[in-house]
């Protein structure tokens, strides 16, 4: 098969800012003076609310007039209907307040949204009044990314703020101060009794691989999420999804280094020399690849160049196409009843073709969930070569592409039906082939993690 090689590309970046349903800002309100109207858990709810920020929260459950409103800072209702609203609202004005009325957006100067509290570092979350129960969702994913910590570790920032500016001159010393410290509160549990104020020594760069999983950004560790919001550059394949992509630093350059079998790819020899020539030049390198690094993935060739140009390497695991579809089918593929062995293998060698060196006759155990990389131009010759070496044609089959994404799609069947199957389906996304008795199990309409949550 032709090989076509292509030189790294740096990617577009995002654009930095968008059209703004609403403005996010913080209002002080310790020590100031805010109403809340309405004898409802909502009222209950943001009277708590303005209470944590420091407001001296006047309750009223009905029956308010406008001098009520008299020197507020916040004025807040759950009002009985549209009309209440609109004249508490004109009321607010007079007084110079600014007016929330709960679940009326028309009679509302500002709104309240979800909120993630690790004060003093407040997150706050607008779907700008659309869905307050995806804000919710979006909350509870975003607490699980933040140490508990960080708060702790936001106060001593505030606390040593002003020695740093003292100490430290502006410009790269003190931000690389800065960065440093920020690093820190992601790793360390505590926060040290005494912090060092000084110009940080100047760091070397390294390369971290980290998988990216099959697609689905929700299958991303935490670790491959902090890995991409630290870096410096991001070299990514071409099976790498724009919805991962998204999570990363947006300061980040994106290098497009794609290799894909049958495709434009980058040589290896090129992918190698330019996360070292990064690397000596300082930069936090995250060499980002689909699936899981060790697993098909070249992990093997880049380490060793990497230890051989004395560069710092780690690798970040993720969740490997194997494992991802044999989820999306609801297989096990150690079932004890089916299968005492799982085998990983490729389904082409390096020159697009059928693998001649392959242990055929241990594939062909009826004993093995074997899960073939790859192997979407070879599918059907490999079904051939497992039927010749004594495996069943009736053996189940079961064949994802592209697991995980939006645009996955199923098929189950025999090992005989296997190449027209392919031929069938098409192999322009990334395919993987499973072959095995537990497959005889395997679900060919899907279920969301939704649906079961």
């Amino acid at each position: 098969m032709l090989s076509v090689s292509r030189k790294p590309a740096e990617a577009e970046g995002p654009q930095r800012i968008g059209a703004l349903a609403k403005l996010p800002v913080f209002l002080d309100l310790q020590g100031k003076r805010a109403v809340v109207v309405g004898d409802t858990p909502g009222a209950a709810w943001k009277a708590e609310l303005m209470t944590a920020a420091g407001a001296d929260v006047v309750c009223i459950a009905h029956g308010w007039q406008a001098e009520d409103l008299a020197g507020a800072v916040l004025a807040v209702i759950d009002a009985a209907d549209a009309e209440e609203a609109a004249a508490f609202h004109a009321a607010a004005k007079a007084a110079g307040a600014i007016c929330s009325a709960i679940d009326k957006p028309d009679h509302c100067d500002v709104q309240f949204g979800a909120i993630v509290n690790r004060s003093p570092v407040v997150i706050g979350i607008s779907t700008d009044g659309a869905a307050p129960i995806l804000a919710q969702a979006i909350r509870r994913r975003i607490e699980t990314l933040l140490p508990a910590t960080l708060g702790a570790w936001a106060a001593a920032a505030k606390r040593i703020r002003k020695s740093v500016a003292e100490r430290l001159p502006a410009g790269g010393l003190r931000r690389t101060f800065w960065e440093r410290f920020s690093e820190r509160a992601f790793i360390e549990p505590t926060v040290p009794a005494d912090i060092e104020i000084a110009p940080a020594k100047a760091a070397g760069g390294h390369v971290t691989l980290v998988g990216a999983g099959p697609g689905d950004a929700e299958l991303l560790t935490l670790k491959a999420m902090r890995a991409l919001q630290s870096a410096d550059v991001i070299l990514f394949d071409d099976l790498v999804s724009d919805e991962v992509l998204e999570l990363a630093r947006r300061e980040a350059k994106r290098m497009m280094v794609g290799k894909r079998g049958g495709r434009a790819s980058c040589k290896q020899e090129d992918i190698n020399a330019l996360m070292i020539k990064l690397a000596r030049q300082g930069k936090r390198v995250v060499r980002l690849k689909a699936g899981d690094p060790m697993v098909f993935g070249r992990a093997g060739e880049e380490i060793a160049a990497l230890d051989a140009a004395g560069i710092p390497v780690a690798v970040i695991p993720g969740i490997t196409a194997a494992l991802a579809a044999a989820s999306s089918l609801g297989v096990s593929l150690t079932h004890r009843d089916a299968a005492h062995s799982v085998r990983f293998v490729t389904g082409h060698s390096r020159q697009g073709e059928l693998p001649s060196d392959l242990d055929w006759r241990g594939l062909a155990d009826a004993e093995t969930s074997l899960m073939v990389y790859m192997g979407g131009r070879t599918g059907g010759a490999f079904a051939a070569r497992l039927i010749g070496e004594g495996l069943s044609p009736a053996t189940p089959v079961a064949v994802v592409s592209a697991v995980s994404r939006r645009e996955e799609t199923r098929w189950t069947g025999t090992l005989s039906e296997l190449g027209d199957a392919l031929m069938m389906t098409g192999v322009e996304q990334p395919v993987l082939v499973g072959i095995g008795q537990v497959f005889a199990a395997a679900r060919v309409a899907a279920v969301s993690l939704e649906q079961v949550a």
